[in-house]
Formats: C-alpha cells, structure tokens, sequence
C-alpha cells in the first residue's frame, strides 16, 4: 500500500482523472489501492491481457485458457466502481505482416463482451493500436464493422507525432488522425501520447487535445508514462515500497499543461449519436484477414471431446521448452505431408479448422 498510497497523492497533484494500468496480479487483492483511487476521482483503464496470457502477433492464438485467465481478471476487478474500460489488446498487430492477428483480437472482443453481459456488466472492452501508416485505416474500420457483439465498444491511438514546440497540430499529423475519427461511431483517445525525441517534454499537444481542435472527436487520453523506465518516458522515479518521489521536468511540465486546459466534456443528456459503422477492409496485400469471418469461440468441451477420442496422447499437459521445440518440429513435418486442416488456420480466406481454438499441446496431439 505505500506505493498505492505514494502515486494516488501524485495523482491528485497532478488533476488528472484516470490512469492506464498494463497488467496486474489479479490473484491479489486490490481493495485499498481502487478505493483510494475512487475516493480521489480517479478511474482505472486495465488491460485484459499479460505476458503470459495474450495474443502473439507473431503466432496468433486465441484458446480456453488464454480466455479463463481474461475472465478470472473480469472476476476480480469489476466488482470496483472506478474501473472504467477494459482493453483487449495493445498494440498487437504492428505492420501489414502480422494482421492476422487482428482477427484473433477481435474474437478475443467479442468472447469477453459476451462475459461480461452474462455476468450482467457493461464495462466496455476496446483497443490500441500503434497508429502505423499502413494498416491504420484497416485497423480503425475492421475495430468498427460487423455486429455490435464484435465490434469494440471504444478505440485507443498510441500515437507519438507531436514532437516538441516546433509542432503544432496541422503539421504534427494530430489533424489528420481527428479527421480520421470524426465520423466514427464509437468513442475514440489517445492511449498513448508524450514524444520523448525533444527535450524537455512540454505536451503542447494537450492544448489541441482538450481544446477545440480535437475535443468534441476524442475522450481525452492517457500520458505514457508516469515511471520512468529505460524508455526515458517516465515523469516521476519511484522505488518498490519507498514513499519517496523524484519528480523530473517533464512533471512540472504536463502539470502545467493539464492546468491550462478546461477540457468541457458531453452531458448523457445531451449527447447524440451521429456517424455510421465502418465498412469491413477487404483481405489484400496490405490486411491478411478476411474481416466477415472471426476465429471461433474456445471451447473446453470440445477440445476435450477431441482429446478422448484419440488413440494416444500426451502424458503431461506441459511440456519443457525443449521438448515443444520438438513436438513443434514433427506436428509441422506431419501437416507438411498430409492435410491439418481441422487444426489450421487461414485468416486471408476466413478459415479456422474445427479444433483451431484447442490448446497447442491439443492440437498437436490431434496431429
């Protein structure tokens, strides 16, 4: 608690009213940090996903047990009033090479909002990505299309144009990234914001991102980062169960950035939905996804099913580094010989085999 206690008093220092929170040991209780929290006014946006348990943009994959993890995360922190949005995925699909992993990601969206409505929650479950030039727009429209149950309920922008006084909102590219939003139907933010390449940090873009340049388009956003870490991002240093704080300039800096704006915000009453859903991208040379069709819904039974019908399989359900390494080597010589089409996946042409969404060690064993 003396690190809880330490950073909601920055917080407060600081006037803002919401964090971004990466990853958490939802095995633990967190009763007193969130109510600190929520007796300071502050929200907490958590993402779904850790080391452990996510979707690898390299070898995308969204099973049974990645998902349970995702839900017993649901479990522990909605019960708390100040948790505010859930985020499926940062930054996962990075460059025109790993858009599959996109579809993964969205199906992860679609899985863990229909959780969250059987447990009678309305949390919403969004993304961020890293605002690259090319797949951007494949992106913002692919989050946006489709049926409601799938799409996500708001978009993130990690973005880090704005570089420095020099830059100003037209020529930073923050004015395109507003028109691109404008007509969105869903909430859109900055995820990510605070260029590091000049120094000192001055967050001249806070004033277009409260103001009128990009007020009545996005809902605000998070500052990366509030520890400093070997990124050089961080305002503040702090050490493990230390009350102390060492405050840089770049602290001053956005604190007085954040003083100088009187962001207005939209009454519930007041708001009208206006827009219209994006349009699907189609698969291409540029996005590897077929955007109408999403990978299945893990299911335990039936990969379970699977398993028993099987003549041999696995002794153990995990296996060392070396021995995957192994296994990996013959499941690919087999599907290299003969057809693994119950196992694979083609998300360019909207396949995923019947058994796709089994575990790796499942899906080898059917092999």
């Amino acid at each position: 608690m003396v690190g809880c206690k330490r950073d909601v008093a920055v917080f407060k220092d600081l006037g803002i009213n919401s964090i971004r929170v990466y990853d958490v040991d939802y095995t633990k209780s967190h009763d007193e940090c969130m109510k600190l929290l929520e007796d300071a006014g502050i929200y907490l946006l958590l993402d779904m996903p850790s080391p452990q348990y996510s979707i690898n943009r390299a070898e995308p994959h969204w099973d049974h047990d990645t998902m349970g993890h995702w839900q017993a995360k649901v479990d522990a922190f909605s019960k708390y009033p100040n948790l505010v949005a859930w985020i499926a995925g940062n930054e996962v699909a990075n460059d025109v090479e790993t858009t599959p992993s996109a579809a993964f990601v969205k199906a992860a969206i679609r899985d863990m909002k229909a959780y969250l409505k059987t447990k009678k929650l309305t949390t919403p479950v969004g993304y961020a990505d890293n605002d690259d030039p090319k797949i951007r727009m494949n992106l913002i429209n692919f989050f946006n299309c489709g049926d409601e149950g799938s799409r996500a309920d708001f978009y993130g922008i990690n973005t880090y144009r704005w570089c420095g006084d020099e830059t100003d909102f037209k020529t930073s590219g923050y004015e395109d990234i507003t028109k691109n939003m404008t007509s969105y139907t869903i909430p859109s933010l900055l995820t990510e914001y605070g260029c590091n390449l000049v120094r000192p940090r001055t967050f001249s873009d806070v004033k277009s991102l409260y103001g009128t340049d990009m007020g009545s388009t996005f809902s605000g956003g998070i500052m990366y980062e509030y520890t400093e870490e070997d990124n050089e991002y961080g305002i503040v240093k702090v050490s493990f169960g230390d009350s102390k704080v060492e405050k840089n300039g770049d602290y001053d800096n956005f604190k007085k950035a954040l003083a100088a704006v009187k962001p207005q915000g939209v009454k519930m009453d007041s708001y009208k939905a206006s827009g219209k859903d994006s349009v699907c991208p189609a698969a291409s040379n540029v996005w590897h996804v077929k955007s109408d069709v999403l990978p299945p819904t893990p299911s335990q039974a039936r990969c379970q099913c699977m398993i028993d019908s099987l003549g041999c399989t696995f002794k153990s359900d995990k296996l060392s580094t070396a021995e995957g390494k192994l296994v990996g080597e013959v499941v690919g010589n087999i599907c290299g010989a003969t057809s693994c089409d119950e196992i694979s996946v083609d998300t360019a042409k909207g396949m995923y085999g019947d058994f796709s969404a089994c575990s790796s060690l499942q899906r080898s064993a059917w092999a």
